[in-house]
C-alpha cells in the first residue's frame, strides 16, 4: 500500500448517531462492579472468577475497552484482547498481577470481532506466547484485505463513500496518509468460529452466538447459568455501534444487526458485559432500546426522501447526529464519512423492505420513496 492511501483499520466502535433515549452519557457512566467511572484502572470482579479490565485506547472519543478474564483450573480465558499499544500491554500486565496472574496464565482469547481495539493485542500475545486465538470466520475477508494491503491502489473505504454520495468526504479520506499496516498485529487466528457453538471454559459453558452487523463475523458469548453476556460491540449500554463501516462492504449490515439483536433478545435476560461502557443489568431492556432507536432512524430517513430522490450523503444532512443533535455539516470529516455510510445502511434496509427504490448514478446510489 502506498503512503498516500489509508489502510482499512476501523477502530471506532461508536457511531456519530444519537444514543437511544434515556441512556447515560458514556463520559459519565459509573460501573457497578467498581463504583467508579467505567474506565478507571483495575481488575474489577463482575462475577465470581470473572474480572473486567479497562484498557486505554488512543482516540479522542471512547477512552477504553473492557477486556474480561475468566479463571479456570488451567489458566485464564480472555474475552477480547485490547489494542496492541505499549500502555495497554503494560496495564494489562499490571492488572493481571493484581489478581495473582500474568501473561503466562492466559490459555485462550475469545475475540468478539476483528476491530483492532479487540483483536490486535490478542494476536500479538497469541503469537508470542503460543496462546489460542479464536475469531469469527466471517472476519477472514477483512484480514485478507489487510494482509494484502500492498495490492490496494486506494483506501477501500473511498469506494463505499462514493457509493453513499459523499464524494468530498471520500477525497479527504483518500488524501489521509497512513503507513502500511503492521502485519504482526493482523495475523490470522489459530481458531475460526463458524456458526453457533458451545465452548467449554473450565467448568463453565459459553454459548458462542454469531451476531453479524457491526462486523460480519461478530460474536457474543453467553453464560446462561451465570446470567452473563460478553457482548463485545453488539450490545453497548450508552452508545450504538457503527453500522456500515466495514470493508469489504457487507450486504444489508443494518438488517443483519437488527436480526442479531432479535436473536440476543430471545435468550434469557442477561447482565451486559460490554466492550465499552459500564456493566449493565438487562440485555432485554437494552436490545429493545436499540431496536427502537433504529426503527426511529429508519422513519426519519424515509421522511427525508419526501421531497424526491437523494443519496445517503444528502439524507444524512437531514438528520441530527450525536446526543446533541448536531448538524451533519458541523461534524468532523471522519464522522461525516461514518454518518454517510450508516445512513446508507438504513436506506438499503428500507429498500429491502420495499419502502424505497434505488438507482446507481455517478453521484452515488440515489433512493426514492415509493
Amino acid at each position: 500500500m502506498t503512503a498516500s492511501t489509508s489502510s482499512p483499520q476501523p477502530d471506532q466502535p461508536g457511531q456519530p448517531g444519537r444514543p437511544p433515549r434515556g441512556g447515560t452519557p458514556t463520559a459519565y457512566a459509573v460501573s457497578p462492579d467498581s463504583g467508579e467511572h467505567w474506565t478507571v484502572e483495575g481488575a474489577w470482579e463482575v462475577a465470581p472468577g470473572i474480572h473486567r479490565i479497562p484498557l486505554p485506547l488512543p482516540m479522542d472519543g471512547l477512552k477504553a475497552i473492557n477486556v474480561y478474564t475468566i479463571e479456570t483450573d488451567d489458566g485464564l480465558t480472555l474475552v477480547d484482547g485490547g489494542w496492541a499499544i505499549p500502555e495497554a500491554r503494560e496495564l494489562l500486565d499490571r492488572c493481571l498481577k493484581g489478581i495473582g496472574a500474568g501473561f503466562g496464565d492466559i490459555t485462550r482469547f475469545l475475540v468478539t470481532h476483528v476491530h483492532r481495539d479487540h483483536f490486535t493485542m490478542a494476536t500479538v500475545l497469541g503469537r508470542e506466547l503460543g496462546i489460542d486465538v479464536a475469531l469469527g470466520a466471517d472476519e477472514k475477508p477483512a484480514l485478507d484485505l489487510l494482509n494484502n494491503a500492498g495490492d490496494l491502489t486506494e483506501n477501500p473505504f473511498v469506494a463505499v463513500l462514493r457509493s453513499a454520495g459523499a464524494h468530498d468526504v471520500a477525497e479527504v479520506w483518500l488524501g489521509v496518509g497512513e503507513d502500511d499496516p503492521d502485519l504482526t498485529q493482523w495475523q490470522y487466528p489459530t481458531t475460526w468460529l463458524d456458526g453457533d457453538q458451545r465452548i467449554a471454559v473450565g467448568d463453565r459453558v459459553l454459548d458462542a452466538v454469531h451476531t453479524p452487523g457491526h462486523t460480519p463475523g461478530h460474536y457474543v458469548f453467553a453464560e446462561a447459568d451465570a446470567g452473563l453476556l460478553f457482548a463485545g460491540d453488539h450490545v453497548l449500554p450508552t452508545i450504538t455501534p457503527s453500522i456500515g463501516f466495514t470493508v469489504p462492504p457487507m450486504d444489508q449490515p443494518l438488517g443483519h444487526f437488527m436480526a442479531s439483536l432479535t436473536r440476543v433478545r430471545a435468550l434469557p435476560d442477561l447482565r451486559v458485559l460490554p466492550a465499552h461502557g459500564p456493566v449493565s443489568p438487562s440485555t432485554h431492556a437494552r436490545v429493545d432500546e436499540l431496536l427502537a432507536f433504529h426503527e426511529d432512524r429508519l422513519d426519519q430517513s424515509l421522511a427525508a426522501l419526501s421531497g424526491g430522490p437523494l443519496t445517503s450523503h444528502d439524507v444524512a444532512g437531514h438528520l441530527g447526529w450525536t446526543r446533541h443533535e448536531k448538524a451533519y455539516d458541523s461534524l468532523d470529516v471522519f464522522s461525516q464519512g461514518m454518518a454517510a455510510m450508516e445512513t446508507k445502511a438504513h436506506l438499503e434496509l428500507l429498500h429491502a423492505r420495499g419502502r424505497v427504490t434505488r438507482e446507481e448514478t455517478e453521484a452515488g446510489v440515489r433512493f426514492t420513496a415509493t
